[in-house]
């Protein structure tokens, strides 16, 4: 699984996303050029990295037992 990365690290998805929530938006009048989807989705790309390293960060201070061998 070298290489892989989750579904919240993906600048496609967060892209489609994007792109979904644009055309909702543009349905109720507000247009959303492609610059700033794109910068909307490496925003989101960035966020969902921070929020993941807190939550690994948070898991293992809340983690009731020790990290190691025997």
């Amino acid at each position: 699984m070298d290489g892989m990365k989750t579904w919240y690290q993906s600048k496609t998805v967060w892209g489609a996303l994007i792109a979904v929530g644009a055309s909702f938006l543009q349905m109720a009048g507000i247009e959303l050029g492609q610059d700033v989807q794109a910068d909307l989705a490496d925003i989101a790309v960035t966020l969902a990295g921070v929020a993941g390293g807190l939550l690994a960060i948070y898991g293992r201070i809340a983690a009731q037992s020790g990290i190691g061998g025997k």
